[in-house]
C-alpha cells in the first residue's frame, strides 16, 4: 500500500505553491496565458490611378520574345548569375521562369508566383514536364506575394506591375523578402496603367513611397518599354505614413509614345500626394 505520510504532503504543497507562483507571474507582467494574434497591418492608401485588368497569362508568344533576345537582355542587365535565388512574380506561362532556372543553374533557385490558380497549376505542370528541379511554384494573393523573408537576390516583375490593384500594400509586404543588396527588377511599357503600362515617373514615385530607391532605369524597346531596378533603403514605413502618388495629366505618356522608353518628361520623379 502506498504511504500517504508527511513526505507526500510536502510534495503536494510544493507543487501547489509552484503552480500559484506561475499564475501570479502571468498576472504580473509575465508571459500571458493566452497569446493575442498580431494585428494585421494597415490600412494602406489606395492607388490613385486606374488598374489594368489581367487579360492573359502571356504578354507575347515566346518565339517572338526570343527573336529579340528579351529574356537574355533582361537577365544580363539584372546581372543574374549561377547560384542566385530569384522570384518571378506574375510568372504566367513561365517565359522568364524557365530561362531564369537555366541561368541560375542547379545551385540556384527560382520561385514562380501567380495569383491565378489555373495559371499556377499549368505552370507547375510545365515545370514538372521539363524536370526543373530548381523551380518552385506558389500561389500568391493580389495584395501579398507571400514570399519568405530575406530569401531573394532578385525579384522579377515583368509586364505585370500595372495589374497590381493595391501597389503600396503589395510592395510593403514584398520588401522583407529581399536579401541585403537584393534588387527588384521591373519591365513595363511606357504608357498609362489603363493601357497596360506604367509611366516611369509613377513607378518611381510608388516605389519611393514604400522605401525603395531607384538603382537604374533605361529604355528597352525589345521588351516593349523600359527596364528598371530598385533596392530597399532605410526602415520600412508604417502603412499610415505611406502617401499615394498621382501624375498630372501633362505627365501621362501620349499613346503614340507608348513604347518610346523613358525620355523627356518621364525622367521627372513625381512626389506623393500630401
Amino acid at each position: 500500500m502506498p504511504r500517504c505520510g508527511a513526505p507526500y504532503l510536502r510534495v503536494g504543497l510544493i507543487a501547489a505553491i509552484a503552480s500559484s507562483a506561475l499564475l501570479l507571474a502571468a498576472c504580473d507582467g509575465g508571459e500571458p496565458l493566452i497569446k493575442k494574434e498580431p494585428k494585421d497591418p494597415g490600412p494602406f492608401p489606395a492607388a490613385d490611378r486606374p488598374v489594368a485588368h489581367i487579360v492573359s497569362s502571356r504578354w507575347s508568344n515566346e518565339e517572338a520574345r526570343d527573336r529579340v533576345n528579351e529574356a537574355g537582355t533582361v537577365m544580363a542587365l539584372a546581372k543574374i548569375r549561377p547560384g542566385m535565388t530569384v522570384a518571378d512574380i506574375g510568372a504566367g506561362e513561365g517565359y522568364y521562369t524557365i530561362r531564369l532556372a537555366q541561368k541560375v543553374g542547379e545551385d540556384g533557385r527560382v520561385l514562380a508566383q501567380d495569383i491565378m490558380p489555373a495559371t499556377r497549376d499549368a505552370l507547375a505542370e510545365r515545370v514538372a514536364r521539363e524536370r526543373l528541379d530548381n523551380v518552385s511554384v506558389k500561389l500568391g494573393e493580389p495584395a501579398d506575394p507571400k514570399l519568405p523573408e530575406a530569401s531573394f537576390d532578385r525579384i522579377f516583375m515583368v509586364h505585370m506591375y500595372h495589374e497590381i490593384a493595391q501597389p503600396y500594400e503589395f510592395l510593403w509586404r514584398m520588401r522583407p523578402s529581399l536579401r541585403p543588396g537584393g534588387l527588384v527588377v521591373v519591365v513595363d511599357a511606357n504608357r498609362s496603367t489603363v493601357d497596360h503600362g506604367t509611366p516611369p515617373a509613377l513607378l518611381k514615385c510608388e516605389f519611393a513611397a514604400v522605401g525603395y530607391q531607384l538603382v537604374a532605369m533605361q529604355p528597352m524597346p525589345s521588351a516593349g518599354g523600359y527596364f528598371a531596378t530598385f533596392t530597399a533603403r532605410g526602415a520600412r514605413p508604417e502603412p499610415s505614413a505611406i502617401q499615394s502618388c498621382r501624375l498630372q495629366p501633362s505627365q501621362q505618356p501620349a499613346r503614340a509614345e507608348a513604347d518610346a522608353g523613358t525620355g523627356g518628361q518621364h525622367e521627372m520623379v513625381d512626389q506623393p500626394n500630401p
